[in-house]
């Protein structure tokens, strides 16, 4: 009998316009559109990614970045696995903003939560305000992934997720990725399981 998921609570934090949502939608249904809208307080989406013998389900949290919704935000991050924080690499503002959402993850989420940077837009690198190895000496800092990410081509989205599963199970690192299952994108929000939080090992 195949054994069910391990759920895995992801939030995603940055600022308005970073393109967080656009991340998400990437992820979970493969699509793109250069108009999303902003997102009001926070929006859910799951998938499920199988690394061999085992299956891990991501419950994807889209806080909004607005001002406004600070505090609604910050409800999310209790019992949070990992933090995926997002800035655009074109705005050298939503990168020094990362010191404040950080600061606030600190302050209302699990001690031992994964963090990982995402540096968005590479698709826009042309115009890139931050300098790579800045971002990496930053992440390394605060004991943070890294990595180059781009909503609109596909770049490095998935990976992202995959990095924070065997960050957290670091048995995972040795399987080879398999093939995506079908019947595995929920875009229907519901609440985060009872029990919560959960890790792979």
């Amino acid at each position: 009998m195949q054994k069910a998921p391990t759920q895995v609570k992801v939030v995603l934090l940055g600022d308005s316009g970073v393109g967080k949502s656009s991340l998400v939608l990437r992820f979970v249904a493969d699509n793109f559109k250069n108009d999303a809208d902003a997102t009001i307080g926070a929006s859910y989406m799951g998938k499920i990614l199988q690394f061999n013998d085992k299956m891990i389900k991501f419950n994807i949290w889209d806080t909004a970045g607005q001002e406004r919704y600070h505090s609604l935000a910050k409800m999310y991050y209790r019992d949070a696995n990992a933090a995926i924080m997002v800035y655009d690499i074109t705005k050298r503002d939503s990168f020094e903003g990362l010191k404040r959402w950080h600061k606030e993850l600190q302050e209302f989420g699990p001690k031992d939560i994964v963090v990982t940077i995402a540096g968005n837009k590479e698709d826009l690198v042309e115009t890139e305000a931050v300098p790579q190895e800045e971002a990496k000496e930053y992440s390394k800092s605060i004991g943070a992934l890294y990595r180059k990410t781009s909503a609109k081509t596909n770049y490095g989205v998935e990976q992202v997720f995959r990095d924070i599963a065997t960050k957290m199970c670091p048995d995972l690192e040795a399987q080879a990725p398999a093939a995506r299952p079908s019947g595995t994108i929920s875009l229907q929000p519901k609440p985060t399981p009872a029990g919560g939080k959960k890790k792979c090992c």
